[in-house]
């Protein structure tokens, strides 16, 4: 399997390139030393009279921006949050299964599905242990399923994920207990132990039992890339193809007989209305100390907009006049009950059934009027 799970190191798209870099372009047999490459594995190749390889560098020093503000201190505190796999970050708490089962219930099922068994296109959280082994298919052969049992290597990426991002209409909203009590229940429904126990209701996960927890595939990914020199070991895995795949390189008809390239049908250009820097919400006015955003503003920006802000996602998106008379064929009663109920990839109430059913009518009139 060729996936990795870096402390602090991002390694993106570049892997592609970087593999052409190496094995198609280079015509020196020797192998270039580890300190002559990036950590993606390509080769640094050296700057001169202004330009790398044969592309000029950018040398302009532009320090003074024109977008955004300067966040303040707990928004970076509240942002720069992380979990490692040793236990640095890991907050102290604790949560138990059956109370995770009941958060799971009313937070996370509209979306992933009873036991996360997933639905309406949310992932799958459980099941799926032992199909990762063979990724190389034949026809009749099993697909890998990636779920929190089967894939992740670590339970730190369980804890951190769910407190940085979910739910998903409302982030970063859940303490530290729900968090444990969360991750609790999802282990559990993954048939994971702790220390040779199985997880029943009564169990309580804290900080001590989560640093014991071993996931099934924590040996699963290629390099082990754990410790003080992992950017070496990613350098030196990277620059030898000898270790993930050789083969001939190809530039035309690559596709006879063998699987062919994915591309991307469909390319998000166009969005209406147009995508905003802004990403404050209206202020006090300054005299009279009353906000200058209604109630209905503020749950359709704390439930609502996650999807009605994008219509990448196939919602109505707000302000979307277009969109909204189509909607509104159905008439206003079946908007609601859809809204209230749910309707294909929208959960009951979008996610948040805290909301009462009057709230939730309020809101849906607020973006319908507000789409005019």
């Amino acid at each position: 399997m060729f996936t990795l799970e870096v402390k602090k190191i991002s390694i993106i798209a570049t892997l592609a390139l970087s593999i052409f870099m190496i094995v198609g372009c280079s015509s020196d047999p020797k192998k270039p030393s580890s300190s002559s490459l990036n950590v993606d594995g390509s080769v640094i190749y050296p700057r001169k009279n202004g330009k790398y390889s044969s592309y000029y560098v950018n040398k302009q020093n532009i320090t003074n921006f024109t977008y955004g503000r300067t966040p303040t201190t707990n928004e970076i505190k509240a942002w720069d949050k992380d979990v490692m796999p040793d236990g640095t970050g890991l907050p102290n708490g604790e949560g138990s299964v059956e109370q995770g089962d009941a958060l799971y219930e009313a937070k996370c099922s509209m979306c992933h599905g009873d036991f996360g068994a997933g639905g309406k296109g949310y992932p799958v959280l459980a099941g799926g242990q032992g199909t990762l082994k063979n990724q190389l298919l034949k026809e009749g052969d099993e697909p890998p399923h990636r779920t929190i049992g089967s894939y992740w290597p670590y339970a730190s990426t369980l804890f951190w994920y769910i407190q940085s991002a979910m739910p998903f209409n409302h982030p970063k909203s859940l303490s530290n207990d729900e968090t444990y009590a969360l991750v609790a229940y999802l282990l559990s429904i993954n048939e994971i132990q702790i220390d040779g126990k199985d997880l029943d209701e009564e169990y309580v996960l804290n900080r001590e039992k989560f640093l014991k927890i071993k996931m099934p595939n924590v040996d699963g990914f290629v390099p082990n890339v754990d410790g003080d020199d992992a950017k070496e070991k990613i350098k030196e895995f990277l620059s030898n193809s000898e270790k993930y795949g050789k083969g001939t390189r190809c530039m035309s008809n690559c596709t006879e007989g063998k699987i062919p390239v994915v591309t991307i049908n469909y390319e998000l250009k166009d969005f209406n209305p147009p995508l905003s820097t802004k990403r404050d919400l209206a202020g006090d006015n300054g005299s009279s100390g009353t906000s200058l955003v209604s109630v209905e503003e503020k749950i359709y920006s704390e439930t609502c907009s996650a999807c009605h802000a994008n219509d990448a996602l196939g919602a109505p998106v707000l302000g979307d006049k277009d969109a909204w008379s189509e909607v509104l064929k159905k008439g206003v009663d079946v908007v609601q009950k859809n809204a209230l109920n749910g309707i294909n990839g929208m959960p009951p109430k979008g996610g948040n059934m805290d909301l009462t059913d009057e709230q939730l009518k309020s809101v849906v009139n607020f973006m319908i009027q507000s789409s005019k």
